[in-house]
């Protein structure tokens, strides 16, 4: 059949669509080499060709967002959505992007030898960014089309509050429970699906539990010699095949659940080294540096204890300012200087994530194109290979 236009000869569009929608098209767009205008072009005939009702898009808070399509479509486009009950133009445009990256899925999705990959974010230090690092790049593999479960493993349960989701009752069933054998039922129907943003039914949260405080002490006097390690990893292992990625937001503690962590992102038998991990996030001043050493003998002592492998995956130099002056930017050197494990990311101290936090929503869906965002997805592509 011809098309009624060359296909060369465009005509600009512009629409409204959320800035998290526009930027999983960019995303999607680069990592397939598929220009973007194309990429909307193919949606939008799928959109026509398919006329059975679609899940709305979410488009609030949109802003401009321009293309091109072949002269005529656009049109066309529009007497459809007229047809179908008067649609918003912006409504069918954010219908034909999804159905066409919902088509298109990430590349960067890698077979798993071994079960889910294990990425743990710990620092002995409180406030040092464990919480947001986790999340923002647990967002930002989501976003790249990894199925990834975000766990909430810190009793404070801040993770789970920042996003706007209820701590599980102390009554309630929980991981802790989970992880004691004190539970009945399964593990997964505790999850929370993140639905907000470009994460496509792919994010889901773990939320924490008020009983979690009473963790350590049940392990310490646990009669099983090695429940002590291995208590997430049983609980988690009929999970595993369901995510490409576990990230955990651990305590700021270097207790047993501290160690059970570490033990969960050990590098399994048949499993590439650094496929798993630590991530440690701290900041440019000396009180971070005394709270690693501290994490790194813990981790050094459980090494030769168990006779595993932890990879230290890298430093996450958190609220960076270099207008604090000398100490912060002599602090920074001497982080980079450590080299193993690097430096993988400096993210600066701006507003954007405060206000995240303060409005219950996820970084990359609130300020999408921030610069904190930017760095998070950087992060999650160096963790994908």
């Amino acid at each position: 059949m011809t098309a009624p236009y060359d296909p060369e000869d465009r005509e600009k569009v512009v629409a409204k669509l959320p800035a998290a929608l526009r930027q999983e098209l960019k995303v999607r767009a680069a990592e397939l080499g598929v220009d973007i205008k194309d990429a909307v072009t193919e949606g939008v005939h799928a959109w026509r060709a398919d006329r059975a009702p679609r899940p709305l898009v979410d488009t609030s808070g949109g802003s401009s967002f321009s293309t091109y399509l072949p002269a005529g479509l656009y049109g066309q486009f529009k007497k459809d959505c007229t047809d179908r009950g008067n649609l918003p133009y912006n409504q069918g445009i954010a219908q034909s992007i999804r159905l066409w990256l919902d088509a298109h899925p990430s590349p960067r999705r890698i077979p798993r030898s071994s079960g889910a990959r294990r990425i743990i974010f710990g620092n002995q230090k409180g406030g040092v960014g464990k919480t947001s690092t986790s999340a923002g790049t647990a967002q930002a593999l989501a976003e790249q089309g990894q199925r990834v479960l975000l766990i909430d493993f810190d009793p404070q349960g801040h993770l789970t509050r920042q996003l706007g989701y209820p701590m599980l009752d102390i009554d309630d069933p929980s991981l802790a429970k989970f992880m004691l054998g004190e539970s009945r039922g399964e593990l997964r129907e505790l999850l929370v699906p993140i639905e907000q943003g470009g994460f496509g039914g792919r994010l889901f949260l773990l939320p924490a539990c008020k009983d979690a405080f009473l963790l350590d002490a049940k392990l310490a006097t646990s009669r099983s010699v090695r429940i002590k390690e291995t208590a997430l990893e049983k609980a988690m292992e009929p999970l595993e095949a369901e995510f490409d990625f576990v990230v955990v937001d651990c305590p700021p503690s270097l207790g047993y659940t501290m160690d059970t962590a570490l033990y969960y992102a050990r590098t399994r038998d048949g499993e590439d080294s650094e496929t798993s991990g630590v991530y440690i996030p701290v900041l440019a001043e000396d009180s971070s540096a005394d709270a690693y050493d501290m994490l790194y003998d813990q981790i050094q002592d459980l090494v030769e204890d168990m006779g595993v492998d932890i990879a230290l995956l890298g430093f996450i130099v958190n609220l960076y300012d270099s207008r604090k002056g000398y100490i912060a930017t002599s602090s920074l050197d001497q982080w980079k200087e450590i080299g193993e494990p690097p430096v993988v990311a400096v993210l600066p101290e701006l507003k954007e994530q405060r206000e995240a936090v303060r409005l219950k929503q996820p970084l990359l869906t609130y300020a999408p194109e921030c610069e904190q965002s930017e760095v998070m997805r950087t992060l999650a592509r160096r963790i994908i290979g």
